[in-house]
């Protein structure tokens, strides 16, 4: 709830920034700013410091950490984003900014210690933002950074038109997972949602307002997309659209054998051409192991009646490993769908007698998560601690990573509960100038320990990714996080490698007095 008084809002302006100064132990006169464009002190009215606000804000989805801002800004227009940051850039001790839209980070990533957390939920209601405009002719949704890919998906639905690179989970924001990489199924062909984007809106860390594209202000745009957000705040993003399909044929296989897993799941995504009829939509691998239901909140897929044997083949060999595969189809070629699905999984190692198929609409299929998401609330189990660990592996060392930590760790601890992903892609379909960062090799795997907790015992999972990141450290695997969270500069330069340089570059370019995603702890190891 945005606060407010019984007094001119121009007097309202001063005394809230004052107080909100004066609480960041940075001047209390609002005059000491080195400017004076009153526009600046317009976003007094929506600043809030609000508890249940401020509590709000202090909080993600991980459920781990917590930062308590000082004020959280509900922004109406870029403009009063732009403002907030002017004003703390031309302070003499500037206060930390961050972004925050779904609140779906695991580890503070989103949150600014006394500083001022910017809710850009705000700028979902109409008139206020960019909203999600659809070019036809085009073929490119003009979308906020606000906005949920949920509701992209629905708008341009409406055109017979999508995006073709997603997220398993919907119900984030645009501009958060362009700040990451936004990664799915489809990103062994049509590669991570960064390397779907044709322009962009940012505020800098300057309080510049610019429009960057792969051929104006180009550095701007490779360094946002991925950048963690710490060059910028992204109010808008130009979306390739392509023709919708109207359903998909999805198939399951499982495997006993590790090895036949990976070797089919390489072969699987070489076939990667956008205009390949023969290159799958949609490529995910993920473990099953002794959890009782073969199923989990992100995907319920087997059928009841088969519940028995497969969990009789997950207690006889501890570790089942499940492909999961998709090809979208239309009125034109729902003729043709199951003779090339036959063609594309013939010749596979698989176990015999465990395919599993499911004719779903498009959109049914991309909002899979939702339905776990929502019988979880309903038991009040996903506002819960989520010690969440994604990698990405090498492919010349995944089979290491398999005996060493599924074989190894994780059956040691049987401790499991949620989700582990396991599924390749192709490097060929990212942008090196962009900010994220990926192991050297052709072909590498994300694996996703998507582990839910309570609130007593998540420390538990905690010690578990410290082992597992050990273990990669010892035996020399060059893993590379994603969702990146570490606690240490030289941390980080690692993380980077070769990219540390140019990413300092990019910060004191676009950020230099370092006020962005104070979060994520990479220039303000406090």
């Amino acid at each position: 709830m945005v606060m407010s008084f019984q007094i001119p809002a121009y007097f309202t302006a001063i005394f809230i920034i004052t107080r909100l100064l004066s609480m960041i132990k940075i001047s209390s006169k609002p005059f000491d700013v080195h400017h004076k464009d009153i526009k600046s002190l317009d976003i007094a009215a929506k600043l809030s410091v609000d508890p249940s606000a401020v509590e709000a804000a202090s909080r993600d989805f991980g459920h781990i950490v917590k930062a308590i801002p000082q004020a959280v800004l509900h922004p109406s227009t870029p403009q009063d984003i732009a403002a907030l940051i002017k004003l703390s850039y031309y302070n003499s001790v500037p206060f930390g900014i961050a972004a925050k839209g779904h609140g779906h980070s695991i580890r503070g990533q989103a949150m600014a210690n006394n500083g001022v957390v910017i809710d850009m939920k705000s700028m979902k209601k109409p008139p206020n933002g960019t909203g999600i405009r659809v070019s036809t002719e085009g073929l490119y949704a003009d979308v906020g950074g606000e906005q949920l890919w949920i509701d992209v998906l629905n708008k341009t639905l409406e055109h017979g038109l999508a995006p073709v690179s997603w997220t398993d989970y919907l119900y984030l924001t645009v501009g958060g997972t362009l700040s990451n990489a936004g990664i799915s199924g489809q990103t062994f062909r049509h590669g991570p949602q960064i390397s779907n984007v044709l322009e962009l809106d940012v505020i800098t860390g300057k309080a510049d307002f610019m429009t960057c594209s792969p051929k104006k202000n180009s550095e701007l745009f490779y360094a946002v997309l991925g950048g963690l957000g710490q060059f910028g705040i992204i109010t808008r993003a130009r979306i390739p659209l392509q023709p919708a399909p109207k359903r998909v044929k999805w198939v399951r296989v499982l495997y006993n054998d590790f090895s036949a897993f990976t070797r089919d799941q390489e072969l699987l995504i070489s076939r990667n051409g956008r205009k390949d009829k023969y290159a799958l939509d949609y490529l995910e691998g993920s473990l099953l192991m002794d959890q009782g239901s073969p199923d989990n909140w992100r995907s319920s897929f087997f059928p009841h009646l088969d519940h028995p044997k497969i969990i009789s083949l997950i207690t006889k060999h501890r570790i089942i490993y499940s492909l999961e595969v998709v090809k979208h189809y239309d009125d034109q070629t729902k003729t043709t769908v199951d003779k090339e699905m036959k063609q594309i999984l013939q010749g596979l190692s698989y176990m015999s007698g465990f395919m599993f198929q499911k004719d779903v609409g498009y959109e049914e299929f991309l909002n899979r998560v939702r339905s776990g998401e929502l019988k979880l609330e309903s038991q009040g189990l996903w506002e819960v601690p989520h010690p969440w660990l994604n990698l990405f592996i090498p492919k010349s060392r995944i089979s290491d990573f398999n005996n060493g930590v599924f074989r190894g760790i994780v059956l040691e601890r049987n401790i499991t509960t949620g989700p582990v992903l396991v599924y390749p892609m192709n490097r060929q379909k990212w942008d090196e100038r962009m900010s994220a960062v990926i192991p050297d090799e052709e072909i590498f795997y994300t694996v996703g320990f998507l582990h839910s907790s309570g609130f007593d015992d998540w420390e538990a999972f905690e010690d578990q990714n410290k082992d597992i990141m050990k273990f990669c450290k010892e035996a020399g695997v060059m893993v590379k996080q994603y969702l990146p969270h570490y606690s240490t500069k030289d941390e980080w330069v690692h993380h980077f490698g070769s990219k540390w340089k140019i990413f300092q570059q990019r910060k004191h370019q676009f950020d230099p007095r370092m006020l962005l995603s104070p979060g994520q702890r990479i220039f303000n190891n406090i």
